[in-house]
């Protein structure tokens, strides 16, 4: 399947054939689906906390004597039913991130992509480099080529001037082609790719 290549200015420099085998897979929610929840389970901070009664600073003592009261009996004031006693079964710090097989996260990649070229979403760019670095630029050549929240993924490494000129572009998101993730592509309209990016996301997914 083959794509137009175009600058960042919007010309016209040439065709591109895009691997079947990345891009000509077929769509499966249920696989976007896995990828995304494991990507969001990795980033879950997992620190919130409650206090056991081991935790809780106090008296050991029993508070009153087991029978003639007329109470229910206690054993301590740190127990759950007193002000400031402890937390029974509550969150305790863990991380929330499960495993997916090297294997399905490739397929993951490979289905996400697949999906942005199905819906027509994908754009080839010679490559990511601006001239003046300034975002006043950068915003009019991306408005030049029709896009308004877009993920753009260069080479081994983005030009720091792209780099500077987009960071205060909130719609845009720039990475190089080993950050490349199923999230990211699937939470921008549109998914532009440099020549070079597409070179070794083919190498790094056959």
């Amino acid at each position: 399947m083959k794509l137009e290549v175009k600058t960042l200015d919007g010309k016209s420099v040439g065709e591109i054939d895009l691997p079947e085998s990345v891009f000509g897979l077929p769509v499966r929610a249920d696989i976007l689906q896995r990828m995304v929840r494991w990507q969001l389970a990795r980033r879950q901070a997992g620190t919130h906390k409650t206090k056991g009664i081991s935790e809780i600073s106090g008296t050991t003592a029993k508070p009153f004597k087991q029978k003639g009261t007329g109470h229910a009996r206690q054993g301590s004031k740190r127990s759950p039913q007193y002000r400031g006693g402890a937390t029974i079964f509550g969150p305790v710090v863990r991380s929330h991130a499960h495993d997916l097989t090297k294997k399905f996260r490739k397929l993951g990649l490979k289905t996400a992509l697949s999906a942005k070229l199905a819906a027509g979403k994908v754009v080839v760019l010679e490559d990511l480099v601006s001239e003046s670095g300034k975002t006043r630029d950068l915003l009019a050549q991306v408005k030049a080529l029709g896009l308004e929240k877009a993920l753009f993924i260069g080479g081994n490494e983005v030009d720091i001037k792209f780099a500077l000129a987009s960071r205060n572009i909130p719609t845009i998101d720039v990475l190089p082609q080993q950050g490349a993730n199923v999230y990211d592509i699937l939470r921008r309209d549109t998914l532009v790719l440099t020549k070079e990016a597409i070179k070794h996301l083919e190498e790094r997914l056959q």
